[in-house]
């Protein structure tokens, strides 16, 4: 369990929780002296909340390491990514809806293009769109290779994820993807002498590939990279005793949410209101949801500030329609920071803010930043605290000890 201390002290309440994680919410200022992302946006309702709740700031792993966004997700769900590891194939096949079991071993693949040597010069088939590519993994689901099982399922434009299934499959095997251009795509090479007959398994398969794409302009090949098998995580409910779902609309933190077992909401629309509309419709149904905003991130990856600023509005817009539910619990954060001067994931602590209304005691600080997360009373804790906090102060946790 990721935190079997809490186990014996689990309580049945009716309270319930909202995580609302926008991805890659931490930055960092343009210009020195300037205010970041979080910080230069307006944002009175989250500003009201910061009023009314309590401040801090997580670090996502360990002080100084970049997380990625599923280990992330994984700390702020309570299981510690240093001992928990799930590959990116399991992700993207559990965010997909796909079956993946113990054994089974999955990859995420890319279209790419390659030129009359061989060589890659697109890693990605020039973004082909999703109804180009779905034509073509049609094609590469008749691909039959003696002794297992394949299923392959478009994920969105050039990505799809390919499930292998057969016994004595191992996932250790080497991704086919080189990272660059100029050169051929890799072979898919054993770490271990146990899985060399996986690893001959894909190699055949995408040898197939080849002769499958051969007429294809620009999605003439492709690349796999992430194998990974079922992690067994223990379960939300196993865990925490809690009926979880999530509200996501990126696969990627679909498939992470599937892997601790929460139940995915299907629901039309990517904008925050969409988002908090769906929690609306299934509010009666769970004691636990998970709110996830992508475009944080995208735009602090794009190094879009203004942007970024402009997403965190949106959200900040929509928030009253979560809190006319009544949340006894609303957590806003992030998973890491994405500051939008760096273009990338960063190693910096990232806002937290922690609003029970019944349970909580307010600090001095009166708005949602950086800075002033940094001075709130919840100080700087490891995301692994996350449910821990929220758990106590929806009051399903009893006391420790006599």
């Amino acid at each position: 369990m990721p935190f079997d201390y809490l186990k014996p002290l689990l309580q049945t309440s009716t309270n319930k929780i909202v995580l609302l994680v926008m991805d890659g919410l931490g930055g960092l200022p343009i210009e020195p002296g300037g205010p970041t992302e979080l910080e230069a946006a307006s944002t009175p309702n989250m500003d009201r909340l910061a009023v009314e709740g309590t401040l801090g700031q997580t670090i996502p792993i360990r002080s100084g390491i970049t997380p990625g966004s599923g280990p992330a997700h994984l700390a702020l769900f309570g299981y510690d990514p240093l001992v928990y590891d799930i590959g990116r194939g399991a992700l993207s096949a559990s965010g997909v809806g796909m079956e993946i079991k113990k054994g089974d071993i999955a990859a995420r693949g890319n279209f790419c293009t390659l030129d009359d040597q061989g060589n890659i010069v697109d890693r990605r088939a020039g973004r082909i769109s999703s109804e180009e590519a779905l034509p073509l993994v049609e094609r590469l689901n008749h691909i039959e290779v003696p002794g297992v099982e394949i299923e392959v399922r478009q994920v969105k434009e050039y990505r799809f994820t390919i499930v292998m299934r057969s016994d004595g499959l191992h996932a250790d095997l080497e991704d086919s993807d080189p990272q660059r251009t100029g050169v051929p795509p890799l072979a898919v090479i054993a770490e271990t002498p146990e899985a060399e007959p996986t690893a001959a398994l894909f190699n055949q398969w995408i040898s197939e590939t080849r002769n499958v794409l051969a007429d294809q302009p620009k999605a003439n090949a492709l690349t796999l990279r992430g194998f990974a098998t079922h992690p067994g995580l223990p379960s939300y409910q196993e865990a925490y005793g809690l009926r979880a779902a999530c509200v996501a609309v990126y696969p990627m933190y679909r498939g992470v949410s599937r892997l601790v077992g929460m139940e995915v909401i299907e629901f039309d629309g990517e904008s925050p209101i969409d988002e908090f509309r769906a929690v609306e419709r299934n509010w009666n149904d769970y004691d636990f949801f998970f709110v996830h905003i992508k475009k944080t991130d995208s735009k602090g990856e794009d190094g879009d500030f203004a942007g970024k600023v402009k997403v965190i509005e949106s959200v900040d817009a929509a928030i009253p329609a979560l809190l006319e539910l009544k949340p006894d619990v609303l957590i806003i954060t992030g998973d890491h920071s994405t500051p939008a001067s760096l273009r990338t994931h960063s190693w910096h602590p990232v806002p937290f803010l922690l609003w029970a209304p019944a349970t909580g005691l307010p600090d001095d600080q009166t708005q949602f930043g950086e800075r002033a997360c940094a001075k709130g009373a919840l100080g700087s804790f490891s995301a692994l605290d996350s449910m821990p906090l929220a758990l106590a102060h929806a009051l399903r946790l009893n006391k420790y000890g006599a």
